[in-house]
């Protein structure tokens, strides 16, 4: 077995992805945080973009190579290692699931907007977006209680670092970013109570996450 570290950010959703992917493979691996203010030289070697998450990998025999990009990570992580699989076997609802993946990505950058608006202009359009993008999910969700049904997939870990901002503000203020959808509300639940969901974060994310929205003045922070 290669030796797996993962290169990230304690606040990076990205990197949750691929925390997570390796978590449910139960796969070991190390973890490094970088400060991405600060990049050291060596993560600038290793990153082509400059971001988290990069993945290395060290075989027996010393070499080693770098994966980059939170999606080819997972997919990586799912393609080499054994355990229960993260798509449909059916060939077209694995394309499926991958337009989700896609979709989940968007959803993120809406969610991301809202809850770094600055002002209640920018809020309310955010929150506008964010809504049409929940209101096509609970369009398409079963019974659950995973986004395919009974088994947890690659849709899941994209959605959970989503999900986690809406446990935070729900804790913070009460109001629930999903109360409207019952389907998208009872799969964030159930996400939220994942152990490799939860374990993709430190205790410290709560606090270091409110920290952030303070310092990005945002109105969610006042």
């Amino acid at each position: 077995m290669p030796t797996l570290t993962l290169v990230s950010h304690p606040l990076c959703p990205f990197v949750q992805r691929a925390a997570i992917a390796l978590l449910e493979k139960q796969v070991p691996f190390e973890r490094i945080d970088v400060d991405l203010q600060n990049k050291p030289d060596w993560f600038m070697t290793l990153s082509p973009t400059g971001k988290v998450p990069v993945l290395q990998i060290q075989e027996d025999d010393g070499t080693s190579q770098v994966l980059f990009e939170s999606m080819a990570i997972c997919e990586y992580v799912h393609e080499t290692q054994p355990g229960p699989s993260l798509y449909p076997a059916d060939p077209f609802a694995r394309a499926q699931h991958r337009a989700w993946v896609e979709f989940g990505t968007a959803t993120l950058g809406e969610a991301w907007g809202y809850l770094n608006a600055r002002d209640q202009a920018a809020a309310a359009a955010r929150t506008s977006s964010l809504a049409e993008k929940l209101g096509a999910l609970e369009k398409v969700l079963g019974a659950g209680p995973y986004f395919g049904g009974e088994g947890f997939g690659m849709v899941d870990l994209v959605f959970a670092p989503v999900f986690r901002y809406f446990d935070i503000v729900e804790g913070d203020t009460g109001t629930s970013c999903s109360a409207e959808f019952p389907k998208v509300d009872a799969w964030r639940r159930q996400l939220s109570a994942r152990p490799s969901v939860k374990a993709a974060v430190s205790k410290e994310y709560p606090g270091l996450f409110r920290a952030h929205l303070q310092r990005s003045n945002a109105l969610l922070a006042r």
